[in-house]
């Protein structure tokens, strides 16, 4: 299993069950460890993801996969180094034996520190910055002490050998933590859900319903179709999160100002006041240059009745990005409108975008050999960009 794996699949009753963390997933790094030595957990908070900044010249994004220490200390590591990537990692258990250290330092407070370390390094002045996580947990490394500190990982003395700790190692505890297992069942028919293995929406064909799990349950999300333009086989619905928010800073309450602040030509039409402004974000992963993909979908703000009946046998792409990350996204999306030049766009800091609504909408696109299009939008999108998360 992938860090985004949610579904797992039992290989002897082929019973599905969605992966549920609590609040973030813990993983523990292998180790060699001689026989009855006491096992020392230390750990990391790690980030994986994109760090879009908004700078004097554009928007610069950045792909991360970095770690830093959730409980601060000279005697160990700062990072995870490479170890989090080329190591195969478990999930923590209470069967894991040993003393776990608890962080001290919240999630929050090392994404902070990545932001401004990440900050430090654009020599240009930067309005406005946010990370968009693919995942984010909690990764524990395994020493154990003898005559000196030993790396469990390699089974040899630490590189950094204290005269004497900074870090109290009997604060340890036992690992409480353990994954819950949903059953995907639809709560609504008893059908089975449909997903794939890093989905975040689950599907019921049965009864035309969606479902989010949540803590310990599932729960029901609205959803809608937009009819295609004609009717073909050759038809792949892509997930959109369609998010209405209150805007502060910046006058975009209709699809009149947005093209006031996109400053097109023409004329302005007297009904375009009267359509409400959404945000249309993805609801997939993407690569950083696929961003501007959202931007241009929230321009063409789509008005269709939708349909909340899933046709039989259509091609659902899987939604694998949640929308409470979907919502991070949103000011960037914004920034793809406005004009390095503008007044706004050095204000994007004091612009406050405060969502408040939101709805998963699929999209039709025609499935043209390499391509995915959509022709009443104008936008394409290669299945080479779209399935790079899958291929690894």
């Amino acid at each position: 299993m992938t860090e985004t794996d949610r579904l797992f699949t039992c290989e002897f009753c082929r019973v599905k069950s969605y992966l549920l963390p609590g609040d973030y997933f813990r993983y523990v790094l292998p180790m060699k460890v001689p026989e009855g030595e006491e096992i020392i957990y230390y750990p990391y908070w790690r980030f994986k993801g994109i760090l879009f900044s908004c700078a004097r010249h554009g928007i610069r994004e950045k792909l991360i996969n970095i770690s830093y220490q959730a409980l601060e200390s000279r005697h160990f590591p700062l990072s995870l180094k490479f170890r989090d990537q080329v190591l195969k990692m478990q999930f923590v258990s209470p069967k894991n034996e040993g003393r776990f250290l608890h962080p001290k330092h919240s999630f929050g407070e090392a994404r902070e520190k990545l932001k401004q370390r990440f900050e430090s390094q654009i020599k240009e002045r930067v309005y406005y910055q946010t990370n968009i996580s693919e995942a984010f947990n909690l990764i524990y490394s395994p020493y154990y002490v003898k005559d000196k500190l030993y790396d469990a990982v390699l089974n040899e003395p630490a590189k950094y050998q204290p005269a004497e700790f900074d870090v109290n190692l009997s604060e340890g505890t036992p690992s409480e933590w353990r994954l819950k297992f949903l059953p995907t069942l639809c709560p609504n028919c008893a059908w089975d859900l449909e997903g794939d293995r890093d989905s975040v929406v689950l599907i019921c064909r049965n009864c035309s319903t969606a479902w989010q799990p949540d803590q310990d349950r599932l729960t029901r999300l609205k959803f809608g179709l937009i009819p295609p333009d004609k009717k073909t086989s050759d038809i792949t619905y892509l997930p959109f999160w369609r998010i209405g928010a209150q805007i502060s800073g910046i006058d975009l309450d209709s699809f009149a100002d947005l093209v006031k602040i996109a400053n097109l030509p023409g004329a302005i039409k007297p009904e375009w006041h009267e359509i409400p402004f959404h945000f249309w974000a993805l609801g997939f992963r993407f690569r950083p240059k696929m961003f501007s993909f959202a931007s241009k979908i929230t321009f063409s703000q789509p008005l269709q009745s939708l349909e909340d009946e899933i046709p039989e046998n259509v091609k659902l792409y899987p939604v694998t990005y949640p929308v409470g990350e979907a919502m991070g996204t949103l000011k960037i999306i914004l920034a793809n409108f406005i004009s390095t030049k503008s007044i706004r766009y050095r204000k994007l800091s004091k612009i406050k975008i405060e969502p408040k609504s939101h709805l998963l909408v699929y999209v039709p696109f025609v499935d043209i050999h390499l391509e995915l299009i959509q022709p009443s939008f104008n936008l394409s999108i290669l299945k080479s960009q779209l399935y790079y998360d899958k291929e690894g």
